[in-house]
């Protein structure tokens, strides 16, 4: 009875504690930081897409489809790509397809072909009417996978979709759609079966009737690959796919079990059909008899190999004996598709192809490094190199300065890219590749930012020191796994096996298989400090692929640890997670291993990440998903006791936005951030809410996350990097906070260096805007009260002030603002020398310095209320010059301008004189009476003018003319302002020399000019006086 008593408590206890933990939710709405933006740095460098295509007649116009990162344009022939779902819809495309009939409408069906282990579904139809500037859903969301989408050349309001369906599990959403009002509604057409999908879809260009389709048995489990089986088949229709006949039986075609298979026919000649299958006896088919008959014509594996990658092959549109595969490489046949020559785009892996009908030299193909289009049959290709696309698996940080980030590429390399540079942009000079491959987890030493630590499959891991150009293989164990099962090793290591360093032994470096492994002199050797933390199931530890292909990479290795982490705060406390859904803890380095695999889990789990609570010692986060077993739900859960209770904290996520990463924020406490399949996640009170954190981040799959310095940074998979400058106003936040109407936070410390100031460019990442981001909130503006912001330094001396109605007099610039959250930029820059209206000066700069590191204050006032925060800025660490050294340049600077505004003040007095002169000849009729005042004042205009042309060149009119008529005084000196103002430098003694001298000169031309203001023209006022002469007559 006792016991009952105690359970039932405890049962009390726990209910009441889920009720509390609902009720103490923490969320602010986005209205608080919406301004807060993410900006995509790069690499430009195009990732997987299989899905392209041109437009008839319209040389330069293309679009292709990106695997993560929705649908691009070019206009001008792949010179730039400018994305165009962005705001709709993005992620995974399979199919673009533009109407012959009306070039405005465009359907795009989503979910990728190529399904290899990072693949990624889709989310249905998406039509366009109007070029893709709008887009509107068009059903068929559960397809997941649409890898071909066809229009009716003559009627855009009749298209078909080709749909592969999920690749986890069984389901009736496969086969043909069609539909005759434009995408509104669709009916199944044909069918296969529950597991076989459409792979491949085609109209016959010269009947509408006639279309051919291929079916493909294709799963997908977190271990296994199978392409093949029942319902893998070739299809065809007479009736515009009305009804379907499987012709996979007809003549020549081969026996057996069928895996995927590519179709097309020829534009020239309809009774001409290839078909490309995968088969025991697989190879490129031709029919001479649209479809009747077949004849087996090549079998060379260069065609077939790795037949469920790729298996597409496209006809000539002007010549019946051109036909071209795709594959690795893609292969072109001259006669009929008998032989085959191989030829290399930029990029290999190639997924799709599109010829332009009215010009056989026109095309585009899309690969694993993007799209590329030719106007010679492929002889010449742009580049790939201007495609923000890339996919990333793992995203971490070193401590350079600036830090650069690091990740790796599907299919082409590692990179580590500056996070921000001095320049507009971050471009191709600003990364390079580094240690591993392609699915590599990066660490770099502790210790020296040039020594980076990579994997990749096979077991693979390099030590790569970028100082000396140096690599080394340091594999765990150099047993090179290709072609086998997992079955067959001593260790299991997975394509993106973990590695990490230790955060409290800057020498100790793990590695990941099935087994945790570690050394202490830099892969020499290794030491095993767990024993199996795997389920180590047998039967999921087969050879991969099959029935007729095996494919064994590494991909599907499965049973080894897949997430690792070391807390900061307690040395010897490591987490392990594995693949198949266990996760382990050692609190003494290793030696002893716990099993706390949260007991409410779904069992097989794919534990992705596993995060150390910053706050709570014996805390933990883990994120799992189990998407390739066909459950899209997102799952995170959180434990405070080393592992012995969990709770699952998901609640506001997408039922479809599986997770794949968090990262709790180290400033504040129950802040995290949690990358989904579609986007991010924010929470503010430690996962019991979230909310959507997606801002200006286009929708793309997320992969990992680091922070670093008050920024949070995104690996995507299929729009490169994406990082937030400043998280500090989400630090800042607060109940009481976000009661008032008015709200300044606290400046984030911001380093003395510029930036790209905004601007945003085609072919490369967007820069850190350089200056102090000022981050207010304003409830709604008052129509009568201006609101300024105003810059101090640390003596309270006003800098600059800027406002939304600017008083000129008091030389305020204009702020530009929104009612809720706004950031301003302050470039740092005190004021500069005045400026002279239509002035044309050569290589000169009136501008003021930089602000100095230091402290400085911001006051935002609006009305009577008024707020302010302190900020600093701080050195350049990386500057070889001195805080002194920039505070020389800072005073000579002040007083070049201030002698460039002595000098421009006085022209325009010039200019007033001159005009009043001017005014006052116009007013004088009897000049004879007062040919002496004329006199006068002609005179003194001659003198004025002689000085004038002494300080400035007034014969330049633009800005060429100043190579023709010699530059003045004040473009000198203006002119040692330009290159005083170059780096952070002391002026040299020679430019203090120089500045000497031509001041000196300066100051003679100006006491001249005063002197003529103080004397003479005093004197020709008192003569107009005494003339009587009125200035203002009328008719």
């Amino acid at each position: 009875m006792k016991k009952l008593f105690i359970f039932l408590l405890c049962l009390l206890f726990s209910e009441g504690y889920k009720v509390n933990a609902q009720k103490n939710t923490t969320k602010y709405s986005e209205d608080f930081y919406k301004a807060t933006e993410w900006r995509n740095i790069g690499p430009f460098r195009g990732g997987r897409s299989a899905a392209v295509t041109g437009v008839a007649g319209k040389a330069n116009l293309f679009y292709f489809g990106s695997t993560g990162g929705g649908v691009w344009r070019t206009t001008d022939a792949g010179n730039t790509w400018e994305n165009i779902s962005d705001g709709f819809f993005g992620g995974s495309v399979g199919s673009v397809a533009v109407s012959e009939w009306d070039n405005n409408v465009i359907y795009v069906g989503n979910g990728e072909k190529t399904v290899r282990g990072n693949v990624s579904s889709g989310d249905g139809i998406w039509k366009s009417v109007n070029a893709g500037k709008t887009w509107e859903p068009m059903g068929l969301k559960n397809a997941r996978h649409i890898p071909r989408v066809r229009i009716h050349p003559k009627n855009p309001d009749i298209v078909y979709a080709g749909v592969m369906g999920d690749l986890y599990k069984s389901s009736q959403e496969r086969g043909v759609y069609k539909s005759t009002n434009g995408g509104k509604t669709w009916n199944k057409k044909l069918f296969a079966n529950k597991d076989a999908g459409v792979v491949d879809l085609i109209i016959d260009p010269n009947n509408p009737r006639v279309l051919y389709a291929t079916t493909w048995n294709i799963r997908r489990t977190p271990y296994s690959l199978s392409s093949g089986g029942d319902g893998s088949a070739l299809w065809k229709s007479t009736d515009e796919g009305e009804t379907w006949t499987n012709i996979s039986t007809h003549k020549g075609l081969p026996k057996g079990i069928w895996g995927i298979s590519g179709v097309t026919v020829s534009p020239v000649n309809s009774d001409i059909v290839w078909a490309l299958i995968e088969n025991e006896k697989g190879g490129v088919y031709k029919s001479t008899d649209a479809g009747k008959t077949w004849k087996l014509i090549n079998s060379e594996r260069k065609l077939r190999q790795r037949a469920w990658y790729y298996t597409r092959l496209y006809a000539d549109t002007q010549d019946e004996n051109i036909v071209y595969v795709l594959n690795v490489r893609y292969h072109k046949s001259t006669d009929g598709g008998k032989t085959y020559k191989t030829f290399n785009a930029p990029h290999g892996d190639h997924h799709d192809l599109w010829i332009a009908p009215e010009d056989n030299q026109r095309m585009i193909i899309g690969d694993d490094g993007g799209a590329q289009v030719s106007f010679d049959a492929g002889i010449n290709w742009s580049t790939y190199m201007n495609q923000p696309t890339s996919q990333f698996y793992r995203v971490t940080t070193d401590n350079h300065f600036p830090y650069r980030i690091y990740g790796a590429q599907q299919d082409n390399s590692t990179v580590r890219i500056a996070h921000r540079t001095q320049g507009r942009f971050i471009g191709e000079s600003d990364w390079e590749s580094t240690a591993g491959g392609e699915s590599a987890h990066l660490a770099i030493d502790p210790s020296n930012n040039d020594i980076v630590y990579g994997g990749s499959y096979g077991g693979l891991l390099t030590r790569q020191n970028h100082k000396t150009g140096e690599t080394r293989a340091i594999n765990v164990w150099p047993d090179d796994p290709m072609g086998h099962g997992a079955e067959d090793f001593k260790y299991r290591f997975q394509w993106n096996f973990p590695i990490m360093f230790s955060p409290n032994h800057k020498n100790k470096l793990y590695a990941a298989s099935n087994h945790l492994h570690m050394t202490t002199n830099e892969g020499q050797s290794w030491e095993i400090i767990s024993p199996d933390l795997t389920r180590n199931d047998p039967s999921t530890l087969k050879s991969s692929g099959g029935p007729i292909t095996k494919d064994n990479t590494g991909v599907e290795y499965y049973a080894t640890i897949f997430a690792i982490n070391e807390s900061k705060q307690e040395e010897g406390l490591l987490w392990a997670g594995s693949d198949d859904g266990l996760v382990h803890v050692t609190k003494d380095g290793g030696k002893n291993w716990t099993n706390v695999t949260p007991k409410k889990m779904p069992e097989w789990m794919m534990i992705n990440c596993i995060e150390i609570d910053p706050f709570t010692k014996g805390g933990a986060y883990v994120v799992g998903t189990k998407y390739k077993s066909g459950d899209y739900l997102p799952y995170i859960y959180k434990t405070e006791n080393y592992g012995k209770n969990w709770r699952q904290i998901t609640n506001g996520i997408g039922a479809e936005d599986f997770t794949r990463a968090l990262r709790a924020d180290p400033k504040r406490k129950g802040l995290l951030y949690a990358g989904t399949e579609r986007g991010m996640y924010i929470s503010f009170d430690d996962g019991t809410s979230w909310n959507k954190f997606q801002l200006n981040l286009p929708v793309v799959p997320i992969t990992d996350l680091a922070i670093k310095n008050d920024n949070l940074i995104a690996a995507t998979q299929g729009r490169s990097f994406w990082m937030i400058d400043d998280l500090t106003p989400l630090h800042q936040l607060s109940s009481n906070l976000v009661k008032e109407d008015v709200i300044l936070f606290k400046p984030q410390d911001s380093y003395r260096m510029g930036g790209g100031n905004g601007r945003i460019s085609k072919t490369a990442g967007t820069n850190h805007p350089g200056g102090v981001a000022i981050n207010f909130f304003i409830k709604e503006k008052e129509a009568n009260n201006p609101i300024s912001l105003q810059i101090f330094d640390s003596n309270n001396k006003l800098i600059k002030a800027f406002s939304t109605k600017p008083n000129k007099n008091k030389k305020e610039e204009t702020l530009k603002l929104e009612n809720g959250n706004n950031i301003f930029y302050w470039d740092m820059m005190y004021p500069g020398a005045e400026k002279v209206k239509g002035m044309i000066l050569w290589w000169a700069s009136l501008n003021g310095p930089m602000a100095l590191p230091g402290n400085y204050k911001v006051t935002l006032t609006m009305g009577e209320i008024s707020k302010s925060q302190n900020f600093t800025i701080l050195k350049n660490p990386v500057s070889e010059t001195s805080i002194a050294d920039a505070k020389a340049q800072f005073n000579f600077i002040n007083d070049i301008n201030a002698k460039v505004t002595e000098i421009h003040k006085a022209l325009k007095n010039v200019k007033k004189v001159r005009a009043q002169v001017k005014a006052l000849k116009k007013s004088i009729k009897e000049n004879e009476k007062h040919a002496g005042l004329l006199t006068y004042a002609d005179n003194l205009l001659k003198e004025m003018t002689s000085i004038e042309e002494t300080l400035y060149q007034t014969k330049s009119k633009s800005n060429q003319d100043p190579l023709n008529f010699p530059i003045r005084l004040n473009n000198k000196l203006a002119h040692l302002n330009s290159l005083t103002r170059i780096g952070s430098y002391a002026p040299t003694q020679q430019a203090i020399d120089f500045k000497n001298e031509i001041n000196k000169k300066i100051d003679q031309e100006l006491a001249k000019l005063y002197d003529l203001f103080d004397n003479k023209v005093k004197v020709l006022n008192q003569k107009v006086k005494d003339s009587q002469i009125d200035l203002i007559q009328l008719d």
